[in-house]
């Protein structure tokens, strides 16, 4: 929800039907086992079996195969705002990294997807290290990627207890709710500079 924009219901929609779960058990379901999958205690057949377990004693692979796909479609919408900002930041050789809760086959998907994610100069996936956010440690894994001391990395999140744990190891960090809340507390912290260095706008098919 920074890099990413608001989920999108249509996916969620699908997710529904290939379950034929009720709303309810889904968000029950999905949301139970999502940190273990994310964190890669979970194989993408593991999570959604465990998710689809009320209606399902086993999945299909066609149904795995298409929940995995309504996943990555779930979490793809885009935030153009801080997409051009990261692309900017980028074009002035200023280090930008992602640090981010997500399981491999979401990876996958997004790589296949949007060609920018490699333009960041590290990016710290959760499922690969077997850590996941708020764990101190994968936040010392992503300084160490961007070879930056943590004192010197601005680190934005939309989840409280994200920020908070990247403030304990002595990051600077800013909740994102909304881009002109972000805009405001840059311009309070005396970043406006950084606020100047916005890229081409970013687009659905992967192109800054």
């Amino acid at each position: 929800m920074v890099l990413s924009a608001s989920p999108d219901p249509a996916a969620w929609a699908r997710m529904l039907a290939v379950t034929n779960l009720s709303e309810e058990q889904l968000h029950r379901g999905y949301w139970a086992h999502r940190h273990a999958y994310d964190r890669g205690d979970l194989t993408g057949e593991s999570f959604w079996n465990h998710a689809a377990a009320p209606t399902h004693a086993i999945l299909t692979r066609e149904q795995l195969t298409a929940l995995i796909a309504a996943d990555v479609d779930y979490w793809s919408t885009l935030n153009p705002l801080m997409l051009a900002w990261a692309r900017g930041l980028q074009q002035a050789s200023i280090p930008t990294g992602i640090l981010s809760n997500m399981p491999g086959p979401m990876e996958t998907g997004l790589r296949a997807r949007y060609r920018w994610i490699d333009d960041f100069t590290h990016n710290t996936w959760s499922h690969a290290v077997n850590l996941a956010k708020p764990e101190p440690a994968i936040y010392r894994h992503a300084a160490e990627g961007l070879r930056t001391a943590p004192e010197n990395i601005l680190f934005l999140d939309d989840r409280t207890e994200n920020i908070e744990a990247a403030l304990a190891i002595g990051m600077q960090a800013i909740l994102y709710t909304t881009h002109l809340g972000f805009e405001k507390e840059m311009r309070a912290r005396g970043l406006d500079h950084l606020l100047q260095l916005q890229g081409h706008s970013a687009s659905q098919n992967g192109k800054l």
